[in-house]
């Protein structure tokens, strides 16, 4: 009797296949925000945490810019945006025993053979570049050495290889090395840049003061009073330095990307909902239609359960087949805007991360978004099913 009664509901989706398949298109759609925009709220949690996690020991300082008056839009905030060696002698001696490495950034152009265009540069002090850096090829220039390192994935798009001669602002330099790839971080982002030591940057430039000052911490243990230290001794009378904390940092993207994946699931919840209100009506149009059907049923001794059943399968099939559509359409539409964001977001930036979705998390999401639309499917068919047993065989069998 149960395949009968399957039948029925099989055959009447059939019929008005157009009805039932809008019906269903509602249900993928909800299916594809809910399970798409949850992809996209962790692929961008992992994408930020992924720049903090291998430098969860160390605290990024750089001048507050709005030193000057306080107005970001003052153009007097600009003032005092390096950090003089005196002040790296002060940060130096709050840090104590741990290790204290700083570093200019700036923009040069490269030129190699044909091609070129503008990269990151920077400078660090020689006996620091180990501590920071891993050289794939070649070997670390010296100090008063004219040789260079270049990233990864510059060296990689432009052909570089140790030994080549590059054209660094209009002056030949000679590779000494390729960096190992680091992907990104809080502390510098050396992929898709060229290094140099500290030395080679002030004879070019002339211009001693770096830009930050990256302090690596011995013992996780002390990194609050190491930075207290460093706040209390730069900070005393007014805001000189930004003292960012990378497990802060990670800290604060958990909590404010947890806000958006659920602002995004609740987007999609809605969109999901208001899909269920389709299903629901195309199921009580579905039980008026077929008073006379449910009549005759009735009447040869069908159950009131079986009738029930009857029309929470076409919901369930309805939703099963949207469900699914939508949860197979969200493995593209969620690495899509993934991709997008990301590209977006880290466009100011050197090197575009790769990204991750389909993480356990992310894959979590898409069988949420599916068995949240057949539930959802199913419950709207609950009161077309009540009220279709709730008519009388002699009332259904007279119905025009």
């Amino acid at each position: 009797m149960t395949g009968m009664i399957f039948s029925l509901a099989a055959r009447n989706l059939q019929r008005h296949w157009v009805r039932s398949l809008l019906a269903a298109l509602g249900i993928m759609i909800g299916v594809f925000a809910i399970a798409s925009l949850g992809l996209l709220g962790n692929s961008l949690v992992i994408l930020f945490s992924g720049m903090v996690t291998d430098v969860g020991d160390t605290f990024v300082i750089t001048p507050h810019l709005a030193a000057a008056s306080g107005d970001p839009f003052d153009p007097r905030s600009a003032v005092g945006a390096a950090i003089p060696e005196r002040d790296l002698i002060r940060i130096t001696r709050a840090a104590g025993p741990n290790q204290v490495i700083p570093v200019v950034e700036a923009a040069e152009r490269l030129e190699m053979r044909d091609k070129g265009g503008y990269i990151i540069l920077l400078a660090l002090e020689s006996q620091h570049l180990p501590l920071l850096l891993t050289v794939r090829d070649g070997a670390f220039p010296r100090e008063t050495g004219a040789g260079v390192l270049v990233g990864a994935l510059l060296a990689e798009e432009y052909g570089i290889a140790p030994g080549h001669i590059i054209t660094l602002g209009g002056e030949p330099v000679r590779v000494a090395g390729i960096i190992e790839e680091r992907g990104m971080a809080i502390d510098i982002n050396p992929d898709y840049a060229v290094v140099v030591t500290h030395g080679w940057y002030v004879d070019h430039y002339h211009d001693p003061d770096y830009t930050r000052v990256l302090v690596k911490v011995r013992d996780i243990g002390t990194m609050a009073t190491v930075k207290a230290n460093i706040d209390s001794q730069m900070n005393r009378q007014r805001q000189r330095m930004d003292i960012l904390d990378s497990r802060e940092i990670l800290d604060l993207y958990y909590a404010t990307y947890d806000a958006i994946t659920l602002f995004l699931l609740g987007i999609g919840g809605v969109a999901l909902l208001v899909s269920g209100v389709s299903i629901l009506n195309v199921m009580i149009i579905s039980v008026t239609e077929r008073t006379k059907e449910i009549g005759i049923l009735r009447s040869i001794g069908t159950s009131r359960g079986q009738v029930m059943r009857m029309f929470l399968y076409e919901a369930l099939v309805l939703g099963s087949l949207g469900s699914l559509a939508g949860g197979v359409l969200s493995i593209a539409g969620g690495y899509y805007m993934s991709t997008v964001v990301a590209t977006t977001l880290f466009s100011s930036f050197s090197a575009i991360p790769e990204v991750r979705v389909f993480d356990l998390l992310g894959i979590g999401y898409i069988i949420l978004g599916i068995l949240f639309g057949i539930l959802v499917s199913c419950l709207s068919g609950v009161y077309p099913a009540l009220r279709a047993v709730r008519i009388r065989p002699i009332e259904a069998l007279h119905y025009e």
